[in-house]
């Protein structure tokens, strides 16, 4: 099924909580709703379900607008945070009674309910109740739940936050592998940018109820529109330094206090003369080299197969992540090779990228 948000909008007395999205998800796609706490992802999310009705805008199913279609009509399936099983059923009765209100027919009920307990390997719990199961095999219970309502669409409010780093990586995959093999289109609400990197076919970026960038996982990491999403998206973040860039014997150098770094043509003459910009590398595209910027090591942070060192550099600090074998210690002094086809460059006012927008 194809979604599509056209101009919503939804406002609490003078406070927009979603403010003016447009986005279409298509047949069997994954979109993930990534942002911070309070970003208005998860009260989108509602506004599909049918859980909140939109101030303005419109939500179309196949070209079919929903604003007044109540929740039960919508065939979405819901997957919580909290899991939202009921205590007092067994993980069958669980599984089986959306399909009751749909009143579906006991034989149709139970071959669905076995064959998505088989699915996602809970036939053993059927008939336990769900204060006698472990968190991920209570989120398997939930998602089973969802799945025998046949959806065209399936929603996810956060669902791995209770889980731990295990669980989470674990039923990542099994989410993902589940609605390719189903083919059912999936909204994934989560503040999690790794869950959102890893699963989603694109990424619609939210701040302050507006979106703020929609596109590929490798676009939003190589790409980003935006200084928020550029210090968002990314583990470790990005580095950012405050430059200006000058040409000097046909050389574009970004430059301030201790630090010059010169740039390639098309990305130099994109903030050549603007003054004061934000240069923005990743971690991981600086290297410790034999020639480069000189700095001195500050801090070193052992992450296993990698060292996060934050590398002092005239009156700014740059982290990069090293070889462990080069046991780099306090004070050590050290030269950079920042990887000039990775660099990024920012409008500080606008905070819009200079090299994408």
């Amino acid at each position: 099924m194809k979604v599509r948000l056209e101009n919503l909008t939804k406002r609490w007395g003078s406070i927009y909580a979603v403010h003016d999205i447009n986005l279409a998800v298509d047949d069997g796609e994954f979109v993930a709703f990534l942002g911070p706490s309070g970003c208005g992802k998860t009260t989108t999310l509602l506004l599909i379900a049918g859980i909140y009705k939109p101030t303005t805008g419109r939500i179309l199913f196949d070209e079919r607008v929903m604003n007044q279609v109540p929740p039960k009509n919508r065939n979405v399936g819901m997957v919580f945070q909290s899991y939202a099983l009921y205590p007092h059923m067994t993980v069958y009765e669980n599984l089986v009674f959306p399909m009751k209100l749909k009143r579906v027919s006991t034989t149709e009920m139970k071959e669905r309910a076995q064959r998505v307990a088989d699915m996602l390997g809970i036939a053993h719990l059927l008939e336990r109740r769900p204060g006698q199961l472990s968190g991920g095999q209570q989120q398997r219970v939930a998602l089973g739940r969802a799945l025998t309502k046949q959806p065209d669409l399936l929603l996810f409010d956060e669902p791995l936050s209770n889980l731990d780093a295990r669980l989470r990586l674990s039923m990542r995959a099994e989410i993902k592998r589940l609605q390719i093999e189903m083919g059912i289109t999936a909204i994934y609400v989560t503040h999690d940018q790794v869950e959102a990197m890893t699963m989603a076919d694109r990424i619609a970026v939210m701040k302050d109820g507006m979106l703020q960038a929609y596109c590929s996982p490798d676009e939003l990491y190589e790409r980003p529109p935006t200084l928020f999403i550029a210090g968002f998206v990314g583990n470790p973040p990005m580095n950012f330094i405050e430059v200006e860039v000058v040409q000097r014997d046909g050389i574009y150098h970004a430059q301030r206090p201790g630090f010059d770094l010169p740039l390639l043509p098309e990305r130099g003459a994109q903030a050549a003369g603007r003054g004061r910009v934000i240069l923005g590398i990743r971690p991981e595209d600086v290297a410790i080299a034999d020639e480069g910027i000189a700095g001195e090591v500050y801090v070193v942070e052992p992450l296993g197969r990698d060292d996060l060192i934050d590398v002092r550099i005239g009156d700014t600090h740059v982290h990069v992540l090293a070889d462990p074998t080069l046991n780099l210690r306090l004070g050590d002094p050290v030269t950079l090779r920042f990887n000039p086809k990775k660099i990024q460059l920012f409008d500080p006012e606008t905070e819009r990228s200079l090299l994408w927008t």
